[in-house]
């Protein structure tokens, strides 16, 4: 249909970062909002040269705009293909039927798997605001979703994106719950996983709201942005890789629920499950090993909530003919001593070169589920997994394959060191009774973590080990010295993150 000329709008790009949502600013009297008679909040269809888009509308009534201009956020303008010169067109956009299907689940009617895949295809599609994605997610963690749904809730994540397949019997991977600073046992266990020939093709997130991912810590080792033919490359030649997984559209709605869900501050344990499960069937995973710490600070609080979650992963990976095995581990304080993409990286290095001060727990916890994926895919017996782990990385076979690896996605680097640091130490003498992981990773994202790699912070105790009164607790480090300033000042008023109890 021909589009009237008053509805073409030129079409300026404002550089305004919304995320995924796609927002669009218009004067107040513009003819288009006049005609149409919008108001802010209305969702808008968007149409320029055959790309469509919905977004958010915003009204201005100063002269950022002129009247016969459109003002459009990154995610609009990049998913309409514009260019210096478009020109748009702007109409309401037509209501969303699946919106009914949320609003029948606010009141507690189940979704089934039609329901779900239609409510899925339309958040990917954009034609959710994160209003409507808001409800959505709240009325799954209400009424918790029941097994049938979390397994179609799963499916429908897979399905809606795209999906490895590697032509292999077996294809390993592993997950972390999450919730605990450190832990990067991911590389070491690739390395490990890799040399004894199994396939891994690990895709790793960036950090949403911790002080480092996978992919954030391994990127300061080597390149991990790849598109799917070099991430195929790299695992054809040396059997595993450690990537972003946000340069493949694997399981997209997930990126888009996640944000939400981290505003809301709701974790539902029914969507981290199809979360969790639908990137791993989507990157072609047949054996999944779950590291899933448990502590009071951790994501996973107690032994009764790490039982009914460990038991529901297992079903839903089942019903996908996922092979799962969940690791419990402990949770009560970091892993490794850095918290912070450069620091995590430089533990890692240090385990892989088999560094007499290498940090022992993180060197552990990598073995425990290296030797659990290794059994899980039948490449050790029951009981010897985590020796047969330790030897390939005692020998020097898993450093090799990982600087191999590092090689083959562009080549190995040197993870950068702070410019600023600072120490902070015991006010008393005794042990180290309590170590609070959510504030000790606060504190790492206000000293810089993870926009700035080497930022973060190094833990200098373990919990039940003695201090005495001067000694040193952990060093701050920053790329600023207003950032520095910025943490350490949360950390004179937050004394309690890390107790020392006088014996």
């Amino acid at each position: 249909m021909m589009e009237h000329a008053s509805h073409r709008l030129r079409a300026r790009r404002l550089g305004i970062d919304t995320h995924s949502e796609s927002v669009v600013f218009l004067r107040k009297d513009c003819p288009v909002c006049r005609s149409e008679g919008f108001s802010s909040h209305n969702r808008v269809a968007l149409a320029a040269e055959g790309h469509h888009a919905v977004a958010t509308l915003y009204q201005v009534e100063s002269d950022l705009l002129d009247r016969d201009e459109a003002g459009l956020s990154d995610a609009a303008w990049l998913s309409l293909g514009l260019h210096d010169g478009s020109h748009i067109t702007v109409r309401h956009a037509p209501p969303v039927s699946s919106l009914s299907l949320v609003r029948g689940r606010v009141f507690g009617h189940l979704l089934d798997d039609a329901a779900l895949r239609e409510i899925i295809a339309d958040i990917v599609a954009g034609r959710y605001s994160a209003i409507e994605i808001s409800s959505f997610i709240t009325a799954c963690a209400a009424k918790p979703l029941s097994l049938d749904e979390i397994c179609g809730l799963t499916g429908a994540m897979v399905d809606v994106g795209e999906r490895l397949t590697w032509g292999k019997p077996i294809v390993a991977d592993k997950h972390s719950v999450g919730g605990l600073p450190g832990n990067r046992t991911t590389p070491i266990i690739v390395a490990i996983v890799a040399a004894l020939g199994l396939t891994m093709p690990k895709t790793s997130s960036r950090a949403i709201t911790s002080p480092a991912g996978t992919a954030d810590a391994m990127e300061t080792m080597a390149p991990v942005a790849l598109e799917e033919k070099k991430i195929c490359d790299v695992v054809d030649k040396e059997g595993g890789c450690i990537a972003w997984g946000g340069a493949l559209r694997l399981s997209p709605a997930d990126d888009i629920l996640i944000r939400v869900e981290r505003a809301l501050d709701i974790d539902s344990p029914g969507q981290m499950i199809a979360s969790v499960l639908s990137k791993k069937i989507a990157a072609g995973a047949t054996h999944l090993v779950i590291d899933m710490p448990v502590g009071p600070t951790a994501k996973v609080r107690d032994a009764e909530t790490a039982a009914i979650l460990s038991a529901n992963l297992m079903f839903v990976a089942g019903r996908f003919g996922l092979h799962a095995q969940v690791v419990l581990g402990d949770g009560r304080q970091p892993i490794g001593r850095g918290i912070g993409p450069a620091l995590e990286a430089r533990d890692v290095l240090a385990v892989l070169n088999c560094d007499k001060d290498a940090p022992q727990d993180l060197r552990d916890r990598a073995l425990v589920l290296a030797g659990a994926l290794l059994e899980l895919c039948g490449h050790a017996t029951t009981g010897n997994g985590k020796a047969q782990a330790a030897a390939v990385l005692d020998n020097g076979q898993a450093k090799t394959k990982f600087e191999r690896i590092c090689a083959a996605q562009g080549g190995m680097r040197t993870p950068p060191v702070s410019r600023y640091r600072k120490e902070f130490f015991a006010s008393t003498d005794g042990a180290v009774s309590q170590i609070d992981n959510r504030r000790l990773a606060r504190l790492a994202k206000l000293a810089g973590a993870p926009e700035d790699k080497a930022a973060g912070l190094e833990l200098h105790v373990r919990l039940g080990g003695k201090v005495t009164r001067g000694g040193r607790l952990f060093t701050l480090h920053a790329e600023a010295d207003g950032e520095l300033a910025y943490a350490s000042n949360y950390a004179d008023m937050n004394t309690d993150i890390i107790q020392v109890t006088q014996t």
